[in-house]
């Protein structure tokens, strides 16, 4: 099992920045990917940001340029720093990843962001 826990949502004005971390603790050998998605109230989940286990990362058109995903493996964390927000980037913000030997699927509490 792992367990993941986000950190770092809030309340940001337009143009403002905040930073999101993920704490992976548990059964965290062979993590494959963790990504951030989000989801604002009626609408889906949507991916945010990847970022696999040999370093690459993949981020969602609306956030490419604005949004950065890195990871600390000493630390097991992930954060998503997120540069002039959106109102649009309002959301709650979940860490997700896929880990262990039988690439089990993970999922945090999420943690809100809120951008007016």
């Amino acid at each position: 099992q792992v367990q993941l826990v986000e950190s770092g949502g809030g309340l940001v004005q337009p143009g403002g920045s905040l930073r999101l971390s993920c704490a992976a603790s548990g059964s965290i050998f062979n993590i494959y990917v963790t990504s951030w998605y989000r989801q604002a109230p009626g609408k889906q989940r949507e991916l945010v940001a990847t970022i696999t286990s040999g370093g690459t990362t993949i981020y969602a058109d609306s956030v490419n340029g604005r949004f950065t995903i890195s990871r600390d493996n000493a630390k097991n964390t992930v954060d998503l720093q997120m540069n002039s927000l959106k109102p649009e980037d309002t959301a709650v913000y979940y860490c997700y990843t896929v880990a262990g030997a039988i690439r089990g699927r993970y999922w945090g509490q999420g943690t809100q962001v809120t951008t007016i």
